[in-house]
């Protein structure tokens, strides 16, 4: 089978030298490439910038911005099996890019625009194929994840935090429509991707 899996962060810019963007290392979606293509499978993984490599084998398309991801995702979607969606995508943008680097005083708020929800596009075309989503959340994590399954039309949502965020192992909870929420205790990002797999039936 051939799995679009996305990771990493976007980068939203503000001016040509700073941007919006949050603390994703694309960990979690190098450990879901690294185990399908382990199991047999082609992998397409949609990146967002990141410092780390993909794992050999992967075929590799970057991206920067939420509406890049998007696009790409949705040109890719016809070619593929299965879809894990773990890149942290920022919910808004600047509504303007400055052409120049603003300078300290020059504005004191910045107006923002929502961007698009990537896993939610996927969820409305993927017709039958098998999906899965992550969600980072601080509090309420299972209640959350169980709303987003249905806005988003997912099969499987796994629940971490951010103590998740660059380490080696943490702590994660599966949410599923069709499997009771299973507390999955502690475990490395690459034995998560088997368990999720396997729930997948990929």
């Amino acid at each position: 089978m051939r799995i679009l899996i996305t990771a990493g962060p976007t980068r939203e810019p503000l001016d040509p030298v700073r941007f919006l963007s949050n603390y994703s290392t694309g960990e979690m979606g190098f450990a879901l490439a690294r185990r399908a293509l382990a199991r047999g499978h082609e992998v397409l993984l949609v990146l967002g910038p990141v410092e780390g490599q993909p794992p050999v084998g992967a075929e590799v398309f970057g991206v920067e911005t939420a509406c890049e991801m998007r696009d790409a995702v949705l040109e890719f979607l016809p070619d593929v099996d299965a879809i894990c969606c773990s890149a942290a995508v920022a919910d808004y943008r600047p509504a303007t890019c400055s052409r120049r680097k603003l300078k300290r005083g020059e504005t004191d708020t910045i107006e923002l625009v929502e961007n698009p929800d990537v896993a939610a596009e996927l969820g409305r075309y993927r017709g039958s194929k098998p999906f899965a989503i992550f969600a980072l959340e601080t509090e309420e994590g299972v209640a959350h994840a169980r709303e987003k399954l249905v806005r988003k039309n997912a099969d499987l949502c796994v629940v971490n935090s951010a103590e998740a965020i660059g380490a080696e192992e943490a702590e994660f909870v599966l949410v599923g429509r069709n499997v009771s929420t299973r507390e999955l205790g502690r475990l490395t990002k690459d034995d998560l991707a088997d368990r999720l797999y396997d729930e997948l039936g990929l």
